[in-house]
């Protein structure tokens, strides 16, 4: 499974009480969407599907028309979600069309979701502590 975040040293936005300025800091913090560009299409999809309806399960489709963009740029955003560990993919929607594949918060609950990747992290940065030993004692046997 692949895991992909970015961590950044900065400052708790505790402090800012505009939810679109706190959230839009936070999803470039994480490299979800990207400081240097206006990333509407990711943030309206963030906030308006996954962050204001978190248990609800989204098609493509239906992200597609509430972003107003196309569904290869939804593909694209939900594969950051997913690669994040914040969304849950193969969760069946039925609808008129039968039973399709769609996406939600994982657990149903950013807080709970944000927790899970929070557990990738830690185990990531386990992970390299063990390499860069694994490596310093190569070096001390080889150098």
């Amino acid at each position: 499974m692949s895991f992909e975040i970015r961590v950044v040293g900065d400052m708790p936005l505790e402090a800012e009480m505009d939810l679109d300025v706190a959230l839009r800091k936070f999803l470039e913090q994480i490299g979800y969407i990207s400081q240097a560009r206006e990333e509407n299409v990711g943030f309206v999809i963030f906030r308006e599907c996954f962050l204001k309806r978190p248990e609800r399960v989204w098609t493509a489709e239906e992200i597609s028309s509430v972003a107003k963009t196309s569904k290869p740029t939804v593909y694209r955003y939900i594969k950051k979600l997913k690669n994040m560990g914040l969304i849950e993919e193969d969760v069946r929607k039925t609808d008129e069309h039968g039973p399709r594949k769609g996406y939600r918060m994982k657990y149903g609950d950013f807080v709970r979701a944000w927790s899970f990747v929070e557990s990738h992290v830690k185990v990531s940065m386990e992970n390299y502590r063990r390499s860069v030993e694994h490596i310093a004692r190569l070096s001390k046997e080889r150098l």
